[in-house]
């Protein structure tokens, strides 16, 4: 036995069953310091996290890919359910809000602008959904094996960012169906959706810490994400239902572009629908970038500080 833990084990022997050492006997934490030992569970520093997630980069892309697999393994259409869903409620919506309600009449292009504001909304909607359960749902994981557990939310992203891929490949063929040319701008598409994946794992990990107590979020969340769906723009243009038809100064319209996903979805449309009419560009671009990066960097943090909390109780 080494000197360190026949120190530990001599003074786990000789203290009294509480834990309070006896006269004279050195107490095991003084014992631990002198002999440079630390708790297995205790919160490393942020860049000694960082680096340990880094370094599980493969264990985070494998588990991501293994749960896309298995994700749609028992449906007969498979990953094609990924492209199907948005698509189908796109369909719905389309029906309800473009020809009964009559959106449609008043949105260039309305089912390029649909579409594209469901895939982009989806996106973000099952990223922060899924993590915010991966804490919750992988106890047996985290106590079993030490890793940093901020790979769990994140691979939940990941998994929803590969699944996206294949939407954005729809995407892109659909859009020109519809009547509109391809440009330039569609080289931007690669740093909108870097900017919105940042943003998905920053809230991600922060609803992943809440979910790991507050087990009713689960609950709350489909709730949550439906108001978030009918107040982002989803199937109806904020500039044209806030400013033209109320006739409300634009800073109110510009307000409610600050919601990161009317912001994301406004950019994307930007982007893809050459007749979609963006009418402060700067502003769309300035918030999807503030969001992308709060959310990354306070998201990190506020999972980062609870690191020793996951898999107890």
């Amino acid at each position: 036995m080494s000197q360190p833990e026949s120190a530990i084990a001599d003074a786990q022997a000789g203290g009294p069953k509480n834990g309070t050492p006896d006269k004279g006997q050195e107490p095991l934490a003084k014992l631990a310091e002198r002999y440079g030992l630390r708790r297995a569970i205790a919160r490393p520093s942020l860049p000694v996290y960082l680096r340990q997630l880094w370094e599980r980069r493969h264990f985070v892309m494998t588990y991501a890919t293994s749960r896309n697999v298995s994700k749609y393994s028992n449906s007969a259409l498979g990953q094609l359910w990924q492209v199907l869903t948005p698509l189908l409620n796109a369909g719905i919506y389309y029906l309800m809000f473009g020809l009964i309600l009559g959106a449609k009449g008043t949105i260039h292009n309305y089912t390029a602008f649909l579409i594209t504001g469901m895939f982009v909304f989806t996106y973000t909607q099952r990223s922060v959904s899924g993590g915010a359960k991966s804490i919750s749902s992988n106890l047996s994981l985290i106590r079993a094996l030490h890793f940093p557990r901020a790979a769990l939310p994140f691979a939940y992203t990941i998994q929803e960012f590969q699944q996206l891929l294949i939407s954005m490949a729809v995407l892109l063929v659909l859009v020109p169906l519809t009547g509109e040319p391809i440009t330039w701008m569609w080289l931007l598409v690669p740093v909108a959706l870097l900017l919105q994946t940042m943003f998905n794992i920053g809230t991600s990990m922060a609803l992943a810490r809440v979910g790991a107590t507050a087990r009713d979020l689960n609950q709350l969340l489909p709730f949550i994400m439906r108001t978030w769906l009918y107040a982002s723009g989803v199937f109806f243009s904020i500039q044209d239902r806030i400013v033209a038809n109320t006739h409300l100064p634009q800073w109110v319209a510009d307000l409610m572009y600050f919601n990161p996903a009317a912001a994301h979805m406004e950019l994307m449309r930007d982007l893809l629908i050459k007749s979609h009419p963006t009418p402060n560009q700067s502003w769309i671009w300035s918030v999807c970038v503030f969001w992308a990066v709060f959310a990354l960097i306070g998201g990190f943090w506020y999972f980062w500080r609870a690191e020793e909390k996951y898999g107890r109780g």
